[in-house]
């Protein structure tokens, strides 16, 4: 059920943490794609060691950066869990030199530092074999050849599912031992939810993804959001549950537009979601304010994801941009929490944030203007505008408008170099009401005399 606090949190941490860490590669997808057999991806258990685990002080990490919530990814597509689940031993309890349940200590952790606990869990499981039985139309022995050689099962999966576009809807697609595989993970896969739902406390959010099907086999997933709703009636479900989600999650894109349900965009700090040794294109401050800016202007929600290494250590180059971005949300707390989605750009040609009260409206400027800024459409009386970089009031002085139609003139506010902030620059407009816009599509927005 969606819940208030979401909406208002503005900024999450995703933590995409797991036994691929230890050699660095893509987390689960290094399999599908063929990079690497599955045999010698879960050789990585081995090198798991979770030595210098603190969550404690992932959780300070992120509350200094300005984040409400936090992911962690308690199973990926890979199967290896970081919960002591009693349905399969593939876990880092049993099966890694971790040798403890990770999911724990991390929860803890998140409530005491006052930050929303969530738990990425993955719909398909490539380890599971009842699962991939049916995915891919193969025997559990066709499986074990098939993980001993680097195997492209993505394009297994496409390929079959092209087949089965071709048939008449009469047809039944497997086998009665199919039926049962699937009857049996299903099982297991709800199963699981059910554990992380009841053993760790209040879970707050619940990220799923990635449903791989084959016809005639439903995930049912109205089923699975029942049982959550009865367990956890509270818990905040993403979309990538085939409909039953409560907000949306566009991946690596920002929207043009708002979208009008509540959502939130999933991105990261360099070009992967765990950790890589190959990787150190992080995105620049600049980079990542104009995205979270890019977010919430558009009345949506940000969260970025970071790679722990083996042993759950942050490396230093996350740990400087996730400070950077605490020093620079701390500074305009007030135009980021709990803000509304701002106006058009037709308005203002930038992106921009209203209070809840919508009598305050904050801009976002990304680069230095040429002394003015301009808000355009605005009837609204104002009693003030401040630049949030330095406190400064600054002059501002209307243009235009035609008066006898109600349409006002163009605000022209006034910004110099010591107004303005090296990363982005807020200016903070204060109203003596509600913001008052003219219409877009008005018929009077012309300025005519007809």
């Amino acid at each position: 059920m969606m819940q208030e606090w979401f909406k208002k949190s503005k900024l999450g941490i995703f933590i995409t943490w797991g036994i691929y860490a230890v050699k660095g590669i893509p987390e689960s997808w290094s399999i599908a794609t063929g990079e690497i057999s599955y045999d010698d991806y879960m050789s990585q258990l081995n090198g798991f060691t979770a030595s210098q685990y603190d969550p404690k002080k992932w959780a300070r990490l992120f509350k200094l950066s300005g984040a409400n919530y936090a992911v962690l990814t308690a199973k990926h597509h890979d199967g290896v869990a970081l919960f002591d689940t009693r349905y399969t031993d593939l876990n880092v309890v049993k099966s890694s030199p971790a040798g403890e349940d990770l999911v724990k200590p991390y929860c803890e952790a998140m409530r005491e530092a006052g930050l929303k606990v969530g738990l990425y869990f993955t719909n398909t499981d490539w380890a599971d074999l009842d699962h991939f039985s049916v995915v891919l139309d193969k025997t559990p022995e066709e499986l074990a050849q098939l993980h001993k050689v680097k195997t492209e099962y993505r394009k297994i999966w496409r390929e079959l599912r092209g087949s089965e576009s071709r048939l008449s809807d009469d047809v039944i697609v497997g086998t009665p031992v199919h039926k049962e595989a699937w009857a049996r993970f299903l099982e297991r896969y709800k199963g699981e939810i059910r554990e992380l739902l009841t053993q760790y406390g209040d879970i707050d959010l619940m990220y799923f993804d990635v449903m791989l099907e084959r016809r005639g086999y439903p995930w049912n997933a109205k089923e699975v959001r029942e049982m959550i709703d009865e367990l956890s009636p509270n818990t905040v479900i993403n979309s990538r549950l085939q409909g039953y989600g409560d907000y949306e999650t566009p991946e690596m894109y920002i929207p043009l537009t708002p979208i009008h349900n509540p959502w939130e965009l999933s991105t990261t700090f360099n070009n992967s979601w765990g950790f890589r040794f190959d990787d150190n294109n992080y995105k620049d401050i600049h980079q990542i304010v104009r995205m979270l800016c890019e977010c919430i202007t558009k009345g949506g929600n940000m969260l970025i994801s970071l790679g722990p290494d083996e042993s759950g250590e942050i490396n230093a180059d996350y740990e400087e941009r996730l400070i950077q971005l605490g020093q620079w949300t701390s500074k305009y707390a007030e135009a980021i929490y709990p803000t509304e989605r701002g106006i058009e750009p037709e308005y203002f040609l930038g992106g921009s944030t209203l209070s809840e009260d919508k009598k305050v409206l904050y801009l976002f400027v990304y680069d230095r203007p040429h002394k003015y800024v301009m808000l355009n459409g605005i009837r609204s009386s104002i009693k003030k505008i401040t630049s949030l970089a330095n406190g400064a009031e600054l002059k501002h002085r209307i243009i235009g408008g035609a008066v006898w139609l109600n349409l006002p003139g163009s605000i022209w506010i006034e910004l110099d170099e010591k107004d303005q902030d090296d990363v982005c620059t807020v200016i903070k407009v204060e109203f003596d009401g509600e913001i008052d816009l003219v219409a877009l599509h008005s018929s009077a927005n012309s300025g005519g005399e007809n």
